[in-house]
């Protein structure tokens, strides 16, 4: 992953693209003069403003204003390889030849990744925003500035959910810093502007209108992607995406392309989100979101015939979390969600957000439609649990920090990972670089079932196990399951230096 940029397509749509593509090349046009052209009926015509007469706007001296805050990032992080040992004797020209490619048996099966994205700092003290899968378990980050300078930068906090990072640089001179807009007042068709990092080259400028907001590709429940037709590729994940008076509205972050490049669909998150989002990582390092507890899917014209809806509005209730704020409002499965407070609720996707957004303790009036009635409930939200328990010396400052974060295994977790209520145990939700875990082979999305002869089943029970367990003997062995298949992993609390 040389540079950063997600990038999205369907198969089928692909297929249709590239048959679009290859129809275009045999296509016959006949030019008729408009004196030969004939109507049935006459009819006043649009003015849309004489857009011949119009000059097309310039934005040199936009890009003038805004390139010094504009930075590339490069990102070093170690890959873990698929089989970690090599295939020659130990010591051979081709054991060595292996190692620099895919690392050495005393590397853990691990390789190092270099990649490239786009940022923008957005204050005096030299705090830059970008993507999270831009930095994501980079163990090196670097930012360059438009006139060559090169600092190094640390993580202040991340938010995979809506794939956006705080990163910070120190310098002894200030530093040029953009502001963000407002990107609910950008109307489709407006110019928009982006600067950033393609493909490595750095510093270059597109431009294109706004083509549509409130775009979901699927990458979460706060989907609310901008839609642009400025050219952004790989390498421009990061950057800001610019409106006429020189303000950023959103951060560009994925393309859909079946081919790799830029093929005019962009997408960029929204400065709305950004604002709030980088406000709580400078504050907090991490984003607090309000939580119902409530699985929702959309209604279908189906269902709302079924239900005795008038439309397909609203979000229809799947499941309800034990000892959630929505089951102890006595919301249930089959209800529809159709307004928090005097506010509609459009879809399960709105829901989400509009949730997010609470105020954590605040009671809110939430609408259900039941029984063919409206039933209004008084829910008490509160803040997302904390899906990991961070593995580390909680009884003693001298413990042993094993790098490993863990996350109950609760329904929500069974039914995303399609295991059986039956199953037992905490998910690894997230593996440290250089870390005794990582080293041991462990990964996130493991299932961690036992410690030594012990049955886990809490995050809390597995971290005083791992410490017993570690503490006693210096290593302990795990069984974890991964994939459908089980496994004994032996992990050790400490790890020789690599020099």
């Amino acid at each position: 992953m040389p540079n950063s940029t997600r990038r999205f397509g369907r198969p089928a749509l692909a297929a249709a693209l590239l048959a679009a593509t290859a129809l275009s090349g045999v296509a016959v046009w006949q030019i008729v003069p408009a004196s030969a052209q004939t109507t049935t009926e006459h009819t006043a015509p649009i003015d849309v403003g004489h857009p011949a007469t119009q000059a097309l706007p310039g934005f040199a001296d936009l890009v003038q204003k805004v390139s010094p805050a504009v930075v590339t990032i490069s990102s070093t992080m170690r890959e873990q390889s698929d089989d970690q040992s090599s295939p020659f004797p130990p010591g051979s020209r081709q054991e060595q030849e292996f190692g620099r490619f895919f690392g050495t048996p005393h590397q853990g099966g691990t390789h190092i990744v270099h990649a490239l994205g786009s940022g923008f700092i957005v204050d005096s003290e030299g705090h830059v925003v970008t993507n999270d899968h831009v930095v994501k378990d980079a163990t090196d980050i670097q930012v360059t500035l438009a006139d060559g300078r090169k600092m190094a930068a640390k993580v202040v906090g991340v938010d995979p959910k809506t794939d956006l990072a705080v990163l910070q640089v120190k310098s002894d001179t200030p530093l040029p810093h953009l502001a963000l807009g407002d990107s609910d007042a950008a109307r489709v068709g407006d110019w928009v502007v982006a600067v950033g990092n393609p493909f490595g080259l750095g510093g270059t400028v597109t431009a294109g209108i706004l083509s549509a907001r409130g775009r979901h590709i699927g990458e979460g429940p706060y989907d609310d992607f901008l839609q642009i037709d400025a050219p952004i590729n790989k390498g421009n994940s990061g950057g800001p995406l610019f409106a006429q008076d020189g303000t950023v509205i959103g951060v560009n972050t994925a393309i859909y392309s079946p081919s790799g490049g830029s093929v005019g669909i962009g997408f960029a998150i929204p400065s709305s989100v950004v604002k709030q989002v980088v406000g709580q990582l400078e504050a907090n390092g991490r984003v607090e979101r309000s939580w119902l507890g409530v699985a929702a899917q959309p209604v279908s014209q189906t269902m709302a015939k079924a239900l005795h809806l008038t439309d397909t509005t609203g979000a229809l209730v799947a499941e309800v979390q034990k000892d959630s704020p929505a089951s102890s409002a006595g919301i249930q499965p089959g209800d529809v969600i159709t307004k928090i407070g005097s506010q509609a609720v459009k879809d399960p996707r709105g829901l989400s957000q509009m949730v997010a957004s609470l105020r954590s303790g605040s009671e809110q009036q939430v609408t259900v439609f039941r029984n063919g009635q409206d039933k209004t409930l008084a829910v008490a939200v509160v803040t997302q649990p904390d899906q990991g328990a961070t593995v580390q010396a909680a009884a003693a400052e001298q413990g042993p920090k094993l790098g490993l974060a863990l996350a109950p295994l609760d329904d929500r977790a069974r039914q995303e990972m399609n295991l059986p209520q039956s199953q037992k145990g905490v998910v690894i939700a997230e593996v440290k670089q250089d870390s005794p875990a990582m080293m041991a082979g462990l990964k996130a999305g493991d299932i961690l079932e036992t410690v030594g002869n012990q049955t886990i089943t809490t995050p809390q029970q597995a971290v005083m196990a791992l410490q017993a367990g570690t503490q006693k003997s210096g290593a302990v062995a795990l069984r974890v399951l991964r994939d459908g298949h089980e496994a004994f992993v032996a992990l050790s609390a400490t790890v020789a230096n690599e020099g």
